[in-house]
């Protein structure tokens, strides 16, 4: 019998302020999402400053992707809902893992990194197809998937830019 209150059989739970803390805490990435302008540029940084901090294992790397989409996707949904709107500014995981996949099987240096840096900043504000239908998912899972194929684009421009230096110079 569905009163109303149960979906599923299930009784529905509605987070409270308080229980939104940890999942606003991971989606503004510590509070990153709050400077009052270019937010995710900072959450870009902050990707670069954990791939900095990451071993270099592409096992590794590629962990850290998958909980960061996994985690991004969980909390980017408890934010839309605390926010009152789609992809809010505030949540800036999504930035984190872009860095992270930008880079991902890239030998770089910091030099390298910056490069990358820029390239997925440009394809994460351009969004070109089909980042920009992946912005149409549902809660979480479309916060990340956008930024995720974003960086995709990022990363294999990076590629050709370092295999056209490599032609260059080689």
């Amino acid at each position: 019998m569905n009163d109303g209150n149960r979906d599923s059989g299930f009784a529905r739970r509605i987070p409270t302020s308080k229980s939104r803390i940890p999942a606003l805490v991971v989606s503004t990435v510590f509070g990153i999402g709050y400077i009052p302008f270019a937010p995710g540029t900072f959450g870009s940084a902050f990707g670069l400053l954990i791939w900095s901090l990451l071993p270099p294992s592409p096992l590794v790397h590629g962990a850290a992707i998958v909980v960061l989409f996994i985690a991004g996707s969980w909390s980017s949904s408890v934010a839309e809902g605390h926010f009152g709107r789609a992809d809010p500014g505030q949540v800036v995981i999504d930035e984190v893992m872009g860095m992270l996949i930008t880079l991902f099987l890239n030998p770089v240096g910091w030099a390298g990194a910056g490069l990358a840096f820029v390239l997925f900043r440009v394809a994460d504000i351009l969004k070109p197809y089909p980042a920009n239908r992946f912005e149409r998912l549902q809660g979480g899972v479309g916060v990340m998937a956008d930024d995720g194929m974003a960086a995709i684009y990022a990363n294999l421009a990076l590629r050709g830019t370092l295999a056209l230096g490599n032609w260059v110079i080689g």
